[in-house]
């Protein structure tokens, strides 16, 4: 009766070890989150989800941010950064899709894509805009240049 009252004790030991201490793996993995985002132009405002990169968190270190879209070639507004953003942990390129926000690191550029593009070298997808995507594009699409005031919301 006595080894057996010790090994349960050496299992319960055992247990609240690991969960006092949890792996370094899962932790890394439960901090790793998506942000969201508040972007307003002309007083309207819509919401989109960041994925969780390195690039996203240099993003979100500029907000508030305040810019002016212009359009390029007809398939996103597009827009200089503060600062470049790091793509350390990002695929060499990407595609992207109607509502998709990419940062362009060649140019250092922000963009909005109002239409589908191809797989570009140096094109990292930082989020999509989540609600009334229809509206934010006819708005993107009324004029050649947009003022866009980008927030992080908590």
């Amino acid at each position: 009766m006595h080894n057996y009252f010790n090994i349960k004790v050496a299992i319960l030991i055992m247990l609240s070890g690991f969960c006092a201490f949890p792996s370094t793996a899962q932790t890394a993995v439960d901090s790793r989150h998506d942000h969201t985002i508040r972007i307003l132009i002309d007083g309207e405002e819509w919401s989109a989800t960041l994925k969780d990169s390195d690039a996203t968190k240099d993003f979100i270190k500029t907000l508030p941010l305040y810019i002016t879209l212009k359009d390029y070639s007809g398939t996103e507004k597009v827009s200089g950064l503060p600062e470049r953003l790091s793509t350390g942990d990002t695929p060499a390129g990407s595609e992207a899709s109607v509502g998709d926000i990419a940062y362009y690191a060649p140019w250092g550029y922000l963009a909005f894509f109002i239409e589908e593009v191809e797989y570009r070298k140096g094109l990292v997808i930082l989020g999509h805009i989540e609600d009334n995507l229809e509206a934010f594009l006819e708005t993107l699409k009324v004029s050649d240049a947009v003022d866009v005031r980008i927030d992080l919301i908590e």
